[in-house]
């Protein structure tokens, strides 16, 4: 037999599965016994254990699970220690030392990984109260804060600090205009409970809005420790309070506002008992239209008709006196100065939804307002009333005068308002303040209106920041009226009166000026929030967040 014919069949028998004999050259030498382990395939990995270590094995017989599966010793109560970077997270100071609106918003532009862990404080009920509940009361927290005309993110970080206190720290608040929602994760790997509420009717109270502010600010506490059923008692108590002044006061102070800015514009006795008597007209027809269900829009209509009107029949009447401050001081308890700060603020704020939706309703209420003024200014110049622009450079300065005008009309704005009693003599003061300052650098220093008045709202935004700082409550009672001496009101006036008499390009420059100034209002009395929040901290070393600017992109 050749040597090909006794290769051949070893080949064939090579090739078949029952001959375990290998002929290749990675075949193992005779003699070489290499041991196997039972039933398990070879690891010739770079990752394989080498032998002789004893690696740890589970005693359990699991399968071993994705990079997605959650670890075997992960347990949300029982949570691992977490890592923390070289250089550390920031510390954030949870004492009682500064108010509770810089600490809560501190922590919500802080990543939620970031953190710290909430102070477990032992409430009435075993456990810890049920989250459903605890997000119900978040909701009506901030459905109060909102319909009070709270900023966005002040009632987000209210209801950020009502989680926190009972617990839930994985919460995330969102605020819009008409909606409040917010989610709660108990970690990771368990699935979030959400909730949310709608705004439907709003209503100004800043009595009400500052003992929702009292309660927040006793929840947040760690030494006051409410339970959930006492938080809920103490929130139905707001809501069946009482307005703190009646519907008379409330119309008289309504009547003495537009008087006191008569006067503020140039007006005498004669013209404040006008102005007055039109404005409280204006305030009883609108509020006959609010029981009738109409719309504010028509409110705010019907509202200024009265006082355009009364300056329009002294004019026909030929009395001397100024129909320009009549009507201009009837604007002044109308302008919505309140809602305009507001929208400001949360447009600077990063809230820009919530900012369009205020400055559009401020729009709709300013157009209301145009509207109202114009009939009545159109039937007067139809009826041969001689109302004159020319009469806005004709304004008096009488410092003492107007000084004590603009403390009254502060002092009735917050009356309007329904401020706490406490609150109106440092309002008041506050308003007495800024108008001094737009006095001393409009008249006296010959400065421009617009940057005026930026000043003179950011000195009040200051001051309301300080005292709300002191007292642990909003600012808005010790803002929002203060800057009423300084809104435009007799801008818009002139405006409308050049409209109506077919001079439209002199009425928009002047209606542009009235917004320029509503804007400097705005950004000033932000502007002083701010500055005192950078620089009057006291025992607080935590720092405000902020987005970056995006740079064009």
């Amino acid at each position: 037999m050749t040597e090909a014919e006794n290769r051949t069949p070893r080949s064939e028998e090579a090739r078949g599965t029952f001959d375990p004999e290998v002929t290749s050259e990675f075949a193992i030498p005779e003699g070489l016994a290499v041991p196997r382990a039972g039933g398990e395939s070879e690891t010739t990995s770079e990752f394989a254990v080498p032998e002789g270590l004893d690696a740890p094995q589970p005693v359990s017989g699991e399968p071993e699970g994705s990079a997605f599966s959650p670890p075997r010793t992960y347990s949300a109560r029982q949570a691992p220690a977490a890592f923390t970077p070289a250089e550390g997270f920031p510390v954030v100071s949870l004492t009682k030392d500064v108010p509770w609106q810089d600490r809560m918003r501190t922590m919500l532009r802080m990543p939620v990984a970031e953190r710290p862990a909430p102070e477990r404080v032992p409430k009435a009920e075993e456990g810890g109260p049920a989250v459903p509940r605890v997000l119900d009361l978040t909701l009506r927290i901030g459905e109060l804060l909102l319909a009070g005309g709270e900023g966005a993110e002040d009632v987000e970080a209210a209801m950020f600090a009502v989680c926190r206190s009972y617990g839930l720290d994985r919460c995330e608040p969102n605020v819009t205009f008409t909606l409040l929602s917010i989610s709660y994760q108990p970690s990771l790997v368990e699935d979030p409970v959400t909730a949310s509420r709608t705004v439907r009717r709003r209503g100004t109270d800043y009595t009400r809005l500052a003992a929702v502010f009292q309660l927040v600010d006793d929840l947040s506490d760690p030494e006051t420790h409410l339970s959930l059923e006492e938080a809920y008692r103490r929130l139905a108590e707001i809501r069946r309070n009482r307005h703190p002044y009646p519907t008379w006061v409330l119309t008289s102070a309504s009547g003495l506002l537009a008087g006191a800015a008569s006067v503020l514009v140039g007006g005498d006795v004669v013209v404040f008992v006008a102005a007055a008597l039109g404005a409280m007209l204006g305030d009883r027809l609108a509020w006959l239209c609010a029981g009738r269900g109409l719309p504010e829009f028509y409110q705010f209509l019907v509202a200024a008709m009265p006082p355009a009107a009364m300056g329009v029949a002294l004019t026909l009447a030929h009395v001397d006196v100024k129909a320009s401050a009549v009507i201009t001081g009837g604007l002044f308890a109308l302008l919505p100065g309140r809602a305009l700060v507001a929208g400001v603020q949360d447009g600077l704020t990063g809230f820009y939804i919530t900012a369009a939706a205020r400055l559009l309703e401020v729009t709709y209420f300013f157009v209301g307002i145009v509207v109202g003024v114009l009939v009545m200014l159109y039937l007067g110049v139809q009826l041969g009333a001689h109302l004159h622009p020319d009469a806005a450079l004709g304004i008096t300065e009488r410092p003492l005068w107007q000084i004590g005008a603009s403390m009254l009309l502060s002092l009735t704005f917050a009356v309007l308002l329904q401020q706490e009693r406490s609150t109106v003599l440092a309002v008041t003061l506050n308003g007495g303040v800024a108008w001094s300052v737009y006095g001393a650098m409009h008249y006296a220093g010959g400065i421009s209106p617009v940057a005026s008045t930026a000043v003179a709202a950011g000195v009040v935004g200051l001051f309301g920041q300080l005292l709300s700082r002191y007292r642990f409550v909003s600012a808005l009672p010790y803002t929002t009226a203060a800057i009423g001496p300084l809104l435009p009101g007799s801008a818009t006036y002139f405006g409308l009166l050049a409209i109506a008499q077919n001079e439209v390009d002199a009425g928009l420059v002047s209606l542009s000026k009235a917004a320029a100034l509503a804007m400097a209002i705005a950004i000033g009395v932000n502007l002083g929030s701010e500055i005192s929040r950078l620089f009057l901290r006291i025992g607080s070393p935590e720092k405000r967040r902020a987005a970056k600017r995006t740079r064009g992109f």
